[in-house]
């Protein structure tokens, strides 16, 4: 039973971690986007930031403390245009799907349901940024192969 509470406290961390980035990248996105799409990046930004207190009190229902967030974040790419912005926020999903896939692994029902729906909502976030899905949402490319 530890060890399964272990595994799902490492998966949160995981997802923490996803969300603190998201948190950050969505600022830099929403910078660079107007009307609709800037209004849309502020509604997933605050949805990024609720989720983070949920999953750090998740970690803490636990007996663990919540990671900390880095002070600042380094895109892996210039987010200098719209087009960039969209790319990164489409990005920023794609991390989170694989985020709360970790959570799907754990013995916890309750998690597992909770990582199942998040990374359906991940998934389809992404795809409405990126303007198109993937196949195998949360799958680096290159373990496709």
């Amino acid at each position: 039973m530890a060890a399964d509470a272990g595994l799902g406290v490492t998966a949160l961390q995981g997802v923490l971690a996803a969300e603190n980035a998201a948190v950050y990248g969505y600022g830099l996105a929403g910078a660079r986007l107007t009307g609709s799409q800037q209004a849309t990046a502020q509604q997933d930004w605050n949805l990024h930031r609720a989720a983070r207190v949920a999953v750090s009190s998740m970690i803490t229902q636990r007996g663990a403390t919540p990671a900390p967030a880095s002070a600042a974040y380094r895109p892996p790419f210039a987010v200098n245009s719209a087009a960039s912005a969209r790319a990164l926020a489409a990005l920023l999903e794609d991390g989170l799907v694989q985020a709360y896939l970790g959570l799907v692994a754990v013995d916890d029902s309750a998690l597992r349901a909770y990582g199942a729906g998040e990374m359906q909502a991940a998934a389809i976030r992404a795809a409405s940024w990126r303007g198109s899905t993937v196949a195998f949402p949360g799958m680096p490319s290159s373990d496709l192969k």
